[in-house]
């Protein structure tokens, strides 16, 4: 209030509330993909960059994981990178965090999209080994929540950090390559309600919840899966990858006020 304002009795208005712009410019924004050599992953990736983000995706040291990651950086441009990391051994996130400080000096975006499985018959109890579970949570929960945690100081500090991991409809169905699979991604679920309290209000915590994707994500699985699903699904076709990026760029450009919650992209087949 100006002291003229208190001298003469003159009404004050209130400061006219910041509205935001949609969608959000992308523009000088760092986004790092975990599993960006996968086809959700990729996908996701050059959306990002269309939006305007610097993109970082990380890979497995397998042959053809880094190939792909580095065709995908030839693909995008010399200011994107790429760098080996296991969501699974927390001191190789620990070390990328450190080159992204120094190359970048900050991060704005996280997408957890580093995933694995394989089909088990949910009858076939001894079939879900401790060791098969072990996999299963070790990388699709705890590396996610690895992820989040390693890189959380870096998304605070830019004081509109954005976290997006990938769940999948398996999570409240049941129906999924396994139990342990379904188990692990109810787990994304609860975490990212769980976060997105913590970290607020400096770093919004969504994830987005596929249902059948047309990727060979799980092994075994051909043509003939993706027909009967289609024709079992509302919409009459199974995802693409880019329909999952898609969702996953609106939790950037557009849902700024969202937080906490999981974001169904399965053509209606929960229904």
């Amino acid at each position: 209030m100006s002291s003229a304002a208190v001298i003469t009795g003159e009404p004050v208005s209130a400061p006219e509330p910041r509205r935001p712009t949609y969608p959000r410019s992308l523009q000088d924004k760092v986004a790092l993909v975990v599993g960006g050599a996968g086809a959700i992953g990729a996908a996701t990736s050059r959306m990002l960059a269309q939006a305007g983000a610097t993109i970082i995706v990380t890979h497995m040291t397998t042959e053809r994981d880094t190939q792909s990651a580095t065709a995908l950086i030839a693909e995008l441009g010399d200011r994107h990178a790429a760098y080996p990391a296991n969501v699974a051994d927390t001191s190789t996130l620990l070390a990328l965090r450190e080159q992204i400080e120094a190359r970048y000096g900050r991060l704005n975006i996280l997408v957890n999209a580093a995933g694995v499985t394989k089909p088990v018959p949910h009858a076939d109890l001894e079939a879900l080994t401790d060791e098969f579970i072990d996999q299963m949570f070790q990388v699709n929960w705890r590396g996610q929540f690895a992820a989040i945690r390693t890189f959380a100081p870096l998304l605070k500090a830019s004081g509109d950090g954005l976290v997006v991991s990938i769940s999948s409809i398996a999570a409240f169905t049941g129906v999924g390559s396994s139990i342990a699979y379904c188990a692990a991604k109810a787990g994304i679920d609860v975490m990212t309600k769980a976060l997105a309290r913590v970290l607020a209000p400096e770093v919004r915590v969504l994830a987005v919840s596929p249902g059948v994707v047309d990727t060979n994500f799980v092994p075994g699985r051909g043509a003939d899966f993706n027909e009967k699903v289609s024709n079992s699904t509302p919409l009459k076709r199974i995802a693409e990858a880019e329909d999952i990026a898609a969702a996953i760029t609106a939790c950037a450009t557009m849902l700024g006020y969202s937080t906490g919650h999981t974001i169904q992209v399965d053509g209606g087949r929960a229904l």
